[in-house]
């Protein structure tokens, strides 16, 4: 058997660890989680009473070793009659982005149609849109968050600045030389090459989305051994 073949994790082991991780992580409460796997592609179905158990469980699949990719067919069903209405979610949504210091509520604007939140508007830095969609999926009552909105810099994009300040997150980061990083006009960055799990590929994208001056950021990172 060479090297690389020995490297590739089964899909029964996969399926095992994905079971497993679901079952450590406390805020997913997996009992409504199944879980299948094709060659590294997991598959999670079932149901949760929330957004934020659903986008936890898919964090928890990408951080098992060997997954190459995700499938959510999750569906999000609140428990009992269903109490919270749009109108209070919005309330909710509002006062959540109000109250987190890092985020410019006064840019952003927040609609609510059938527990399902459009968030919209302009942010200086790309962590600054994270963060507005993570508040926004805590809430009870979620369903699903669409981001649309917009990273605009106060300050002109230098590409070569931002392309070293990347790279060098990503060494600081994830430890690898790997990943390949272009900046084309405007601040938009490319990821390429290759990393070693689902988690690494979220953390090199959160990365360059961290970096002042990146407008945009395209994922083209496959996962390998």
């Amino acid at each position: 058997m060479t090297a690389t073949a020995a490297a590739v994790r089964s899909d029964d082991l996969i399926q095992r660890d994905v079971l497993a991780e679901l079952s450590w992580a406390a805020e997913v409460h997996a009992t409504g989680i199944g879980v299948s796997v094709s060659d590294g592609v997991v598959t999670l179905t079932g149901q949760v009473d929330g957004a934020a158990r659903r986008w936890a469980a898919q964090r928890c699949a990408h951080r098992v070793r060997g997954v190459r990719a995700v499938a959510d067919q999750i569906e999000v069903r609140p428990p009992g009659p269903v109490e919270v209405t749009d109108g209070d979610l919005a309330i909710a949504a509002v006062r959540a982005l109000d109250w987190d210091s890092f985020v410019p509520a006064e840019r952003l604007d927040v609609t609510v149609s059938a527990g399902w939140v459009m968030l919209r508007g302009e942010v200086e830095f790309g962590w600054q849109r994270r963060t507005a969609e993570a508040e926004l999926r805590r809430l009870r009552g979620v369903r699903g968050v669409t981001n649309l909105v917009e990273v605009r810099p106060d300050t002109p994009s230098d590409n070569d600045r931002i392309r070293r300040d990347v790279q060098r997150a990503l060494l600081r980061g994830i430890g690898t030389e790997r990943v390949t990083v272009e900046v084309h006009d405007g601040g938009a960055v490319v990821l390429g090459g290759v990393v070693r799990s689902g988690w690494e590929r979220d953390q090199a994208e959160r990365i360059a989305w961290s970096t002042g001056g990146v407008r945009a950021v395209r994922d083209r990172l496959l996962v390998g051994g």
